[in-house]
């Protein structure tokens, strides 16, 4: 069965008429359960924490937002299960990991599906080069056991995944790649310089923006091998730990691999004061309607330990040990565009 518009409707089909697409949905079940006996070996223990939410979080990601009749309110899809996941810290659990689904309301590609797979995790008195090790030690076994080695086929290319990994500064990286100091000139005037980018970006980019769009397009395309880049600005990462020697950085990582964003780290902010902070600006910048969730400040200032935290997205890893080109591969039933009778039905309705 060729036909990607069928193979994807009607996965039933798909199954029956190619092994290739069975089996690497049946890899997807092996590696998620390796991932899950990996972290137990590791003193993590497996939680749940909801999936309706009062306050949407997640930044600028757009949620999916409900009602609830008989509480009389809205609520949201969570975009993360990070506050909550933060509040058990609290509470004292050392080691907490969730797998589940994570919804943002926003593009559909063959890297982007509106609800997807997250591992997010959380251990008190650990911090983001611990986190670091973790991931390298956790994907470099998924890697083994499925392909018997540390280096993968990817289409054309070849991903070496051999430890350590490369690791570069966020700004660092920008700079190299343009001889432009970013923490010196706004990374707007610079995007705006350049004639390729000119109907990448739009008025309501704020700097954050700008550095992103930046980032993907002279830095991200030369990202093939495992790279952890890391110190982000602070305005781009409200939940991340100042660094103690440069307060205008945080203590966060991010892991690319193959031209692609595979998992997102920090050492976690736990002050109070500079949370609510941190909110604030974000809200004003952002969204002034956005509400703040005052119960996760009140749960930091009963004292959250020091901690490091880490989020892979499942579907792109299983995307990368598998040959997989398309997020829609890896996902049972991923989302579709409704038919034409739907949408007719729809219409009249």
């Amino acid at each position: 069965m060729k036909d990607v518009e069928i193979r994807y409707r009607q996965r039933y089909l798909d199954l029956i008429a190619n092994p290739h697409a069975r089996a690497v949905l049946e890899k997807r079940s092996a590696i998620i359960t390796r991932m899950r006996s990996f972290l137990s070996g590791k003193g993590f223990i497996e939680v749940e924490t909801p999936i309706l939410q009062p306050i949407p979080g997640g930044a600028k990601a757009e949620p999916f937002c409900t009602h609830h009749n008989a509480l009389h309110c809205d609520l949201y899809l969570r975009v993360a299960p990070e506050l909550y996941l933060k509040k058990l810290l609290v509470g004292g659990f050392d080691k907490v990991f969730e797998i589940g689904k994570n919804f943002r309301n926003e593009g559909i590609s063959v890297r982007h599906n509106p609800e997807f797979t997250m591992l997010e995790l959380y251990q008190s008195y650990a911090d983001y080069t611990d986190m670091m090790e973790l991931t390298e030690e956790l994907i470099t076994l998924l890697v083994k056991d499925i392909n018997g080695e540390e280096e993968i086929p990817y289409g054309e290319k070849r991903i070496n995944f051999t430890r350590p990994w490369k690791r570069i500064r966020f700004y660092d990286a920008l700079k190299e790649k343009t001889g432009v100091d970013f923490r010196k000139r706004k990374a707007a005037d610079v995007v705006r310089a350049d004639k390729k980018l000119a109907g990448k970006f739009n008025k309501e980019f704020e700097e954050a923006d700008f550095l992103d769009l930046a980032f993907d397009e002279y830095v991200l395309t030369d990202l093939v091998n495992p790279t952890f880049v890391t110190d982000y600005p602070v305005f781009m990462t409200p939940l991340a730990k100042r660094k103690e020697d440069d307060p205008e950085l945080v203590y966060r990582f991010e892991l690319f691999i193959n031209n692609m964003e595979l998992a997102n780290a920090y050492s976690e902010l736990n002050d109070p004061f500079d949370q609510r902070e941190r909110f604030e600006e974000q809200r004003e910048t952002l969204n002034k309607d956005k509400k703040i969730d005052e119960d996760f400040l009140t749960a930091l200032e009963h004292g959250m330990p020091p901690a490091g935290g880490l989020g892979i997205g499942i579907d792109r890893l299983i995307m990368l040990l598998t040959n997989s080109h398309s997020i829609r591969d890896v996902i049972l039933f991923p989302q579709l565009r409704p038919e034409k009778h739907e949408e007719e039905c729809s219409t009249n309705t």
